[in-house]
């Protein structure tokens, strides 16, 4: 069975930071894309992030500069690591895999999820 479970959320103020964490497995796609998703009440869910089995990565333009997704295959855990918080990050955040490469913007592709963390920024 594949399992994804997300921790690490939290409340935190703008310009703090945050690191999420995913542990992943029970996966055998030999292509894959692992994937870091957000979503706000009232929002559409949005993808943030993604990591692929090559290590290819993708960000949404909202996060670049300030988020990094990492891959540790030995511990078989996902990393988002979050600089510089907004408010408008604020949201419940989802870990979740697909099989093939990231397409952030098709989260009805990704089969399995975790729970979600929540993540709360405050001005």
């Amino acid at each position: 069975q594949v399992h994804m479970v997300e921790s690490g959320g939290g409340s935190v103020q703008a310009g703090g930071s945050l690191r999420l964490a995913c542990a992943a497995s029970g996966y055998t796609y030999n292509t894959y894309c692992l994937g870091w998703f957000r979503q706000a009440p009232g929002q559409e869910r949005e993808g943030v992030a993604g990591i692929d089995s090559d290590a290819w990565i993708k960000y949404a333009d909202s996060v670049k500069g300030r988020f990094t997704i990492s891959q540790d295959k030995d511990k078989n855990t996902l990393h988002l690591q979050m600089n510089n918080l907004k408010p408008e990050d604020t949201a419940m955040y989802y870990c979740a895999i697909r099989n093939g490469y990231c397409h952030l913007a098709a989260p009805g592709e990704f089969g399995y999820w975790g729970p979600g963390t929540q993540v709360t920024v405050s001005s």
